[in-house]
């Protein structure tokens, strides 16, 4: 039987390709956005705990009411918003499932997405997946700054959504506040809807502050905020997530989730309500990870590797143009080859990339892991000269 694909253009992801290239040849993996190393054993003993006491059936649809209430007085603390978390907090099965499931409330065939590239990848498929067209904004390094002007002009009668996401996955750059301000500006008058994808939002350096959609009640009026465990406390497998937005936008939320995924792991979101009592865990993940990011760009001193600005999350963008005229996919298959580590393409992150020679490292590893690739990366130099 002929097969009419929903994605007659995607394949497997370059992440997946760059992890089986990684074991094939024995190579340091930076490429996939994961830790390798392990958690708080406390918050491990409290999933243990939840296990053993009986919190493995089916949790409440919109999610454990304590772990909702914790979140409720961590952005009240924090940033100084009220969430009722009754009707405006949805936990999810981590950030991926609350943007598709938000993509799947708002659009319908034939309706405009507007997003900015380069993009987390499940952005475009998501809006494919729903009948949606989308319309990337391209930013072109090495700053990846939004050409307001461009951005407007990009509008029509068919846009329905705009999608934001800050701190940026794979640049590590941040949204400023005068870009929230414009951005509010452009959606002013218009039925356009906003999804900020914000799962980073604790790994931000350099004494800068996180802009969330939240704290511009204009834009928080029209708009899904979405947040990741996963990223924030080192468990990624855990797969948990949570969406945030106003109680009409959260109900029709609701209505699609709880036929996508309904409910999410329950002794997990028990364990994660106990060990949100410490607001420290998130309040010095800034801290950690610039300390890593500060560690791998020194041991990429002298490799020929021109790192870009990282102000946010656990990713360095690198300039190879010294090193090699190959484009970057090939460039990458040579790195894991060659020299033993493994990265990600920049142009994976585009729907029709620029021409330009970037890719991108995750420092979320362990010390010794960083140590061995900068000893690996030194090499670079003679192996391409």
């Amino acid at each position: 039987m002929y097969f009419n694909s929903k994605l007659p253009n995607d394949g497997t992801t370059i992440f997946t390709v760059m992890s089986n290239m990684a074991k094939e040849f024995g190579a340091v993996n930076l490429s996939q956005g994961f830790p390798d190393f392990e958690p708080d054993p406390y918050l491990l003993e409290l999933a243990t705990q939840y296990f053993y006491q009986g919190k493995n059936q089916y949790a409440q649809m919109t999610g454990v009411p304590l772990l909702r209430e914790r979140l409720s007085e961590k952005f009240n603390g924090l940033y100084g918003i009220h969430l009722h978390e009754e009707d405006e907090i949805t936990i999810t099965a981590g950030g991926t499932q609350g943007i598709f499931t938000a993509i799947s409330t708002l659009i319908r065939p034939g309706e405009e997405v507007i997003y900015f590239e380069p993009a987390y990848d499940s952005y475009r498929p998501a809006i494919e997946l729903c009948g949606g067209i989308a319309k990337p904004i391209i930013l072109e390094g090495p700053d990846y700054t939004i050409d307001w002007s461009l951005v407007r002009k990009m509008f029509s009668a068919q846009t329905k959504l705009i999608i934001i996401n800050t701190p940026n996955n794979p640049t590590g750059r941040i949204w400023s506040a005068n870009d929230m301000l414009n951005l509010q500006q452009v959606l002013s008058n218009t039925e356009v809807y906003l999804l900020s994808d914000e799962v980073y939002e604790h790994l931000i350096f350099d004494g800068k502050k996180h802009e969330s959609i939240l704290n511009y009640p204009e834009l928080r009026a029209r708009g899904f905020a979405v947040f990741s465990f996963g990223k924030t406390y080192h468990v990624t497998g855990w797969k948990i997530g949570y969406v945030v937005a106003p109680p009409l936008l959260t109900k029709e939320f609701r209505k699609v989730h709880q036929f996508n995924v309904f409910s999410v792991n329950t002794p997990l979101q028990y364990a994660l309500a106990d060990y949100m009592e410490d607001p420290g865990q998130y309040m010095k993940l800034n801290h950690f990870y610039e300390e890593k990011r500060d560690y791998f760009l020194a041991l990429l001193s002298g490799t020929g590797l021109k790192p870009l600005s990282c102000e946010g999350t656990y990713f360095q963008c690198c300039d190879y143009s010294e090193l090699s005229s190959e484009n970057d996919i090939e460039f990458t298959k040579w790195l894991v080859k060659e020299v033993g580590i493994a990265a990600i393409p920049l142009s994976s992150f585009y729907h029709n990339p620029p021409n330009a020679r970037i890719i991108r490292f995750c420092f979320a590893k362990k010390e010794e892991t960083l140590a061995l690739a900068g000893e690996r990366l030194k090499r670079l130099r003679k192996l391409t000269q």
